[in-house]
């Protein structure tokens, strides 16, 4: 989800109330926002992603204490409930590695420095009770295939799955990834994201705009042999990756669906499925990139065939903005939205406010509540989402304040 998001920091980085087994909602506890779980007031999802690869978000950097790492993080709830939001996109495996104690992963090394290296606290499992205890919920985000922001495996923790299995990995633009093209592949990564689910009571899981990685000029993803065995069948390469990545999308709803019932599980993709002059179907946009042509998700499909409970679109343009127009993008995914299961939120470039590499648009501290307003005349917008958290707690610019101030006056319970 704009391409400094995700892609600048390597980050791109969602039906009912999700809970333990057998319990009802989170607990309500003393000081709780009024309308932040059940009550009357806004129903709406106001949420914000907290990215935690290269340090993005959290922690400011490796090597701190673990009273100093808890303490950065509580100050971003905090700075969320401030702000009036309700929901916190927490990336707990950035990049094939856990800010848990996972049995399949190392511990990440945006946390000490060293991947494998334990932390000395557990902070995905104090995000969703710290969130919980101030009346937040919790998403929990992985990117799927993502090993490293480097390509030299040795550079991994001796421990690491991809040092184990070699034959699994696709160097690729100066990362390394896993190959989506192999059955065992998206089998164990299933397997590594689901550990989270089954141990901490999450609200949502959640995944980012990276399946396949985006395209770089004089590269070539090397799944040639991948294809070879497994794509006998398919038209093309390109309908065989598609293929891959929508039995990923099928196959970790219904785990997380198995795992723990009840939590929802959303996407934010790109915000461009395909530009209309790619496709009838397509957007009045003349972007780079296309998700489903260059990324290989089709996700108007998955909007289409309710496989996601919700989708967040990273619409990180401005209003007026010539190839990618945030006022023809929202009423094209409202028409993808209409009459499906799948709930749609807008994802906001916070992040873009007051730097002036951005343009004019983003000088303006109004223009994201100018987005706000142009979002609420399509009842298909159920919320929107905020990259980052960073930006949401410090707000340089003073647009997160002219939000608040003009859209979000009082609390609001989530649209689930």
């Amino acid at each position: 989800m704009g391409r400094v998001t995700r892609r600048a920091f390597t980050v791109a980085a969602l039906s009912t109330l999700a809970v333990s087994p057998g319990a009802t909602a989170a607990p309500q506890p003393p000081g709780t926002p009024a309308g932040a779980r059940g009550g009357r007031g806004t129903t709406e999802m106001r949420g914000m992603w907290l990215a935690t690869v290269a340090n993005r978000d959290w922690p400011s950097r490796t090597g701190l204490t673990v009273a100093r790492q808890r303490g950065e993080l509580t100050a971003l709830l905090d700075a969320a409930v401030r702000r009036r939001l309700n929901t916190v996109i927490f990336q707990a495996r950035p990049a094939a590695d856990a800010l848990w104690p996972s049995p399949y992963e190392p511990w990440s090394r945006f946390l000490t420095g060293t991947q494998g290296k334990d932390p000395g606290w557990d902070p995905l499992g104090t995000a969703v009770t710290e969130a919980h205890a101030r009346g937040l919920r919790l998403h929990v985000w992985f990117n799927p295939y993502r090993v490293a922001l480097e390509e030299d495996p040795s550079r991994l923790a001796a421990s690491h799955p991809a040092r184990k299995h070699p034959g699994w990995t696709v160097p690729y633009g100066g990362k390394l990834y896993y190959n989506p093209g192999l059955p065992e592949v998206r089998a164990f990564v299933q397997e590594a994201m689901l550990d989270a689910v089954r141990r901490y009571p999450v609200d949502g899981v959640h995944f980012d705009d990276y399946f396949y990685p985006y395209p770089v000029a004089g590269r070539t993803f090397d799944d040639a042999a991948a294809y070879a065995r497994h794509g006998g069948g398919f038209a093309s390469r390109a309908a065989w990756r598609r293929d891959n990545i929508d039995r990923l999308v099928r196959e970790m709803a219904a785990g997380v669906a198995r795992t723990r019932p009840g939590t929802r599980f959303g996407i934010s993709p790109f915000g461009v499925w395909r530009n209309g002059s790619t496709d009838s179907r397509g957007s009045a946009t003349r972007a780079g990139v296309q998700t489903y042509d260059d990324l290989y998700a089709d996700t108007r499909r998955w909007v289409r065939e309710g496989w996601i409970d919700y989708i967040v679109p990273q619409l990180y343009w401005n209003i007026g903005q010539s190839a990618a127009d945030y006022a023809a993008l929202v009423p094209w995914w409202a028409e993808v939205a209409r009459g499906s299961r799948t709930q749609l939120y807008v994802g906001e470039a916070l992040y873009k406010e007051g730097d002036a590499s951005q343009g004019a648009a983003w000088r303006d501290p109004d223009e994201l509540s100018r987005h706000l307003t142009l979002a609420k005349k399509y009842p298909q917008v159920r919320g929107h989402v905020f990259f980052s958290a960073k930006e949401v707690a410090a707000d340089p610019a003073g647009a997160m304040a002219r939000v608040v101030a003009g859209h979000y006056r009082q609390s609001a319970r989530p649209p689930y």
